[in-house]
Order: structure tokens, then C-alpha cells, then sequence
């Protein structure tokens, strides 16, 4: 099946994502953006702003790769078509080795495993891919005009005034995760729907998962499922030893997983 139009990109916008912000909407300045997602933020006790530390989970055990997120992610941010902010691999374990596969990004679900495979196979699951918003982000320290920038809630952004499109921030990734726009020519990448979060609303990925295998909150509110995962102590991170202090936390990550 191919990548969705546009046309079929917007009736699936007002199907899964009722009531979410345009599509399209790119981070072009960057204080008031900044600025507004700051204002959201609620008031303690002593009247003064709460502070909010955010935070992505990822259940691999639920995921089954329907493709739901990455089309919603595909929609709510104009994606363009061939490139991915998120996407989702099958790893199919076998006696020869682990075979990964994501065919467009995994938009429209995979096909059956053939009979050879399945009899192989050890193990098979679904793993989505995302930006970590990582804490100590080498594509910050490798920005040469600083067009790439962490907020003052710790997501990592992206200028789009100032990038010049250089793609050393994609060079420094060790996830993979950044690409240049073929459209825009510029840095892209997940942004956890920063546009989203600013007004109070969960990322588009999470509100459509069918079975509820990305979870997004604050880590100050203990009631949040993420404050939860991070309390219990049972997650893992994507390539741990880069020292990337990853925001992204991953729940039964088989040791495979690169």
C-alpha cells in the first residue's frame, strides 16, 4: 500500500485526531513558542508556576504495529511522504541471527511473516523509534549556529529560522532519528508535538494507540503512568552507553534491540 495522500492524510486527521491542532505546524520562533507552553504550566501552592519535567514511555510489549501513530505523526506534522519523525520496527529473532525490517516506517502495519520465517523465528515484536529528547543531546553540542535548542521543559527543538541545514545534528544522533526535509531542506524530527503539549493536549502518536504502547506525561506529577514507569525502576533506554541521559524509556526492550 502506498504512503497516504493528501487528501486521505486530512480525512484521517479528522477521524483519529478531532479537536488537535492544523497540521503543518513547524516551530518557526523560538522564544514565544517557548514562551507559551511556559505559560500552561500550572501554579503550586505559593502561587508560583509548577515545574514540569517531561517524559516518553514506550511499552514494546503492547506495541502490534498497526502503524496508527506514525500515520498520525505523518498528519499532525507534515510529514513529508518517504520520511518519518517516528516509525516502528519488526525484529524477528531466529537461530541465524535477528532480521529487522520497517517497511514505510511501518505507516501500514507489516505483512505476515512467510511460512519458512515463522517456523524460524525464536521471538518477533514491534519497536517504535522516536527522538529521546535526551538530556545531554549531541546534536545541541554540534549545532554550529544554534539552531538546535532544548526548552526550557527540556524538549529538544529545532529553529527553523536559523537552521542551515547542514545535517551535522543528523550525523551526531545515535538513534537515528533526524533527517533533512526534502521539502524544507532543513533539520527534522520528532518533537514530541511540542505544539500540542503547549496547549494542554497528549502527542498525536499517543492519543491513537490502540493499545496504549506510548505513554507521555510529567515526571513532578506522581499520578502520571510515565512518574510511575520511572518510580518502579523497570525501563530501559536505547543505547545506553552514548550517555545521552535518554527521555525515552522503553518497558520490555529485548537485549537485541539496536
Amino acid at each position: 500500500m502506498s504512503t497516504l495522500t493528501s487528501k486521505a492524510r486530512r480525512a484521517f486527521l479528522q477521524k483519529l485526531l478531532a479537536g488537535s491542532a492544523a497540521a503543518g505546524l513547524y516551530m518557526v520562533y523560538r522564544h514565544p513558542v517557548v514562551a507559551a507552553l511556559s505559560d500552561t504550566k500550572d501554579a503550586n501552592a505559593t502561587g508560583q508556576a509548577a515545574e514540569r519535567d517531561f517524559a516518553f514511555v514506550v511499552d514494546v510489549s503492547r506495541c502490534i504495529g498497526c502503524g496508527q501513530c506514525v500515520k498520525a505523526c505523518s498528519v499532525e506534522n507534515d510529514v513529508p511522504d518517504g520520511q518519518y519523525r517516528t516509525w516502528i520496527e519488526r525484529y524477528v529473532v531466529t537461530p541465524d541471527g535477528v532480521r529487522v525490517d520497517s517497511p514505510e516506517g511501518g505507516m501500514n502495519g507489516f505483512e505476515k511473516l512467510d511460512d519458512e520465517t515463522a517456523a524460524q523465528a525464536l521471538n518477533s515484536f514491534f519497536v517504535p523509534k522516536l527522538c529521546n529528547h535526551c538530556a545531554e543531546a549531541p546534536c545541541i553540542q554540534v549545532c554550529p549556529v544554534g539552531a538546535t535548542y532544548r526548552s526550557a521543559e527540556g524538549f529538544v527543538l529545532v529553529d527553523s529560522e536559523h537552521c542551515i541545514g547542514c545535517s551535522y545534528c543528523v550525523q551526531a544522533c545515535p538513534y537515528g532519528v533526524r533527517f533533512i526535509n526534502s521539502e524544507q531542506r532543513i533539520a527534522d524530527k520528532c518533537t514530541w508535538c511540542y505544539h500540542r503539549v503547549s496547549k494542554g493536549k497528549l502527542p498525536a502518536c499517543v492519543t491513537v494507540c490502540p493499545t496504549q504502547a506510548r505513554m507521555f506525561g510529567d515526571l513532578n506529577d506522581p499520578n502520571s503512568e510515565v512518574a510511575k514507569v520511572r518510580q518502579a525502576d523497570q525501563w530501559d533506554v536505547l543505547k545506553p552507553e552514548h550517555h545521552t541521559e535518554s527521555m525515552c524509556f522503553y518497558l520490555s526492550l529485548p537485549r537485541v534491540v539496536v
